[in-house]
């Protein structure tokens, strides 16, 4: 299986958060194929109140993991999430990123994502 990562569940895993699924865990220790969307990426590196250390930390986790860069099948997926759920952009990115390659993505944001056709979820927290 392959997954897409949302901003949120990697700030979990790298905080330490205690209730994280053994299946999430699983995952990012390398046993499955990872990528990000570029948005995920912005949005980590431009998080606010992150510190050196966390900034560090970003860097070496993500060193490994695909980052799915904006092309036109993304873009005109997003265009066609935004018209149709009402989704915040960056959300809209993230979604059209996982549906353009056939990502489950894990995310704990469901009460947006869940709402896209045909996109798979997986909240780290469950």
């Amino acid at each position: 299986m392959q997954y897409a990562l949302d901003t949120n569940s990697i700030l979990y895993y790298l905080r330490s958060q205690k209730n994280l699924s053994s299946y999430f865990a699983a995952i990012v220790e390398g046993l499955e194929f990872i990528s990000l969307s570029v948005i995920t990426k912005i949005e980590l590196f431009s998080y606010p109140g992150l510190e050196l250390e966390e900034d560090r930390k970003i860097k070496e986790f993500i060193e490994d993991f695909k980052i799915n860069e904006l092309d036109d099948e993304i873009v005109d997926k997003t265009i066609e999430i935004r018209k149709k759920y009402k989704l915040k952009l960056p959300d809209a990115v993230i979604a059209a990123t996982a549906l353009a390659n056939n990502l489950i993505l894990i995310t704990h944001n469901k009460k947006d994502f869940d709402k896209v056709m045909g996109l798979q979820i997986i909240d780290p927290l469950d």
